[in-house]
């Protein structure tokens, strides 16, 4: 699954793949890339634009004029969080700052403004990060089930499954799916097995187990896997 280019990109997407490939420069386990993503794109970001589009005043130099670099900092800033709720020791800041130096081409931000920054995007979100609730642990723990009792999840393809999540975040209509986490990861299970089991193997009754497994309804899974396939390949050569 390849994306555009990155100036071809609407200015969420171009943020979400500036976060994306920041973790993968950074490296970050999974979980802590995910953490950031669901406090960056489905928290962070719609509730930052709605309140600029009601025209609210943001009271902050680091919100104010919006550009594209001082929403990077956030991004880096949401892995900055993300980093030190997951890992111990956590990573300095210093470590940010370096790769924000290095990626951030409009803007020199110096550790104080990433401290600063810390503080601002969790009064946007309230002081709320949720990180209980990441698709990715539960979609890793399904997947881990699915190769317990068949064959077919040993051909899952793992790496497959978290292209689907990262897609997901790129728009606002579709980061809404990931709103019920249990739902989005048993619903990513089904589309990884549908894009990446050859046809030959694909004979084990996921939707049956799957619901089983989470109690989501069959329906209910076709319904969002039809809609994550429709964005998947929308997005795909």
């Amino acid at each position: 699954m390849q994306r555009e280019s990155g100036s071809a990109l609407p200015l969420r997407a171009r943020l979400i793949d500036f976060l994306i490939q920041s973790a993968q420069r950074l490296q970050l386990s999974p979980t802590e890339k995910y953490t950031a993503l669901s406090l960056f794109a489905r928290r962070f970001y719609p509730r930052f634009m709605s309140q600029l589009e009601q025209g609210n005043d943001m009271g902050n130099w680091l919100l104010q004029p919006l550009r594209e670099s001082n929403l990077q900092l956030f991004a880096l800033v949401s892995l900055w969080i993300s980093n030190k709720i997951h890992s111990s020791p956590a990573l300095s800041v210093k470590i940010f700052k370096s790769l924000g130096d290095k990626c951030i081409s409009e803007q020199h931000f110096t550790i104080r403004d990433y401290s600063e920054a810390e503080l601002v995007l969790m009064q946007v979100v309230n002081f709320e990060i949720c990180v209980e609730n990441v698709a990715f642990v539960y979609f890793e723990e399904l997947l881990l089930q699915f190769k317990g009792v068949s064959k077919a999840g040993e051909l899952v393809n793992f790496e497959a499954g978290m292209d689907i999540m990262d897609l997901l975040y790129e728009k606002e209509e579709t980061t809404m799916l990931c709103a019920n986490p249990r739902f989005l990861a048993a619903s990513v299970l089904v589309a990884s097995y549908v894009i990446t089991v050859p046809k030959q193997k694909l004979e084990f009754p996921v939707l049956p187990w799957v619901k089983f497994v989470t109690g989501c309804e069959e329906e209910d899974i076709v319904e969002m896997v039809r809609e994550i396939l429709k964005h998947v390949f929308h997005l795909s050569c």
